[in-house]
């Protein structure tokens, strides 16, 4: 099979979903998508987590262990999986984490 760039750019997000397509996985379909958000104190990372439960994401949060941000947040939208989703969605995590220090920190799903 050959890399169709339109549908997985060069870039971090397009090469896992390259990785995902070789493996078999089926793109076409939507599935939970774990987005992970790294946090400096536990009170950024409850805030940050208390407005996506309010805007009416399903989030988890627990302690992580990385050096300098020690908390993580995971969002679970479903998605479909396709490059534009994943980054557009990282992106809006991105901007709304700002504010209480937190940094994307990758995200994975299972595969369908």
């Amino acid at each position: 099979m050959e890399r169709d760039f339109l549908t997985c750019p060069d870039d971090e997000n397009g090469d896992v979903l390259w990785r995902m397509l070789e493996d078999g996985d089926d793109l076409a379909q939507a599935r939970e998508i774990d987005f992970s958000v790294v946090f400096p104190d536990e009170g950024a990372a409850m805030a940050f987590a208390t407005q996506l439960l309010r805007e009416g994401q399903k989030v988890s949060f627990s302690a992580y262990d990385k050096a300098g941000f020690p908390w993580q947040v995971q969002a679970h939208p479903v998605l479909l999986p396709t490059h534009e989703n994943i980054s557009g969605y990282e992106n809006l995590l991105a901007e709304n984490a700002a504010p209480f220090g937190g940094k994307n920190d990758g995200w994975g799903c299972f595969e369908m």
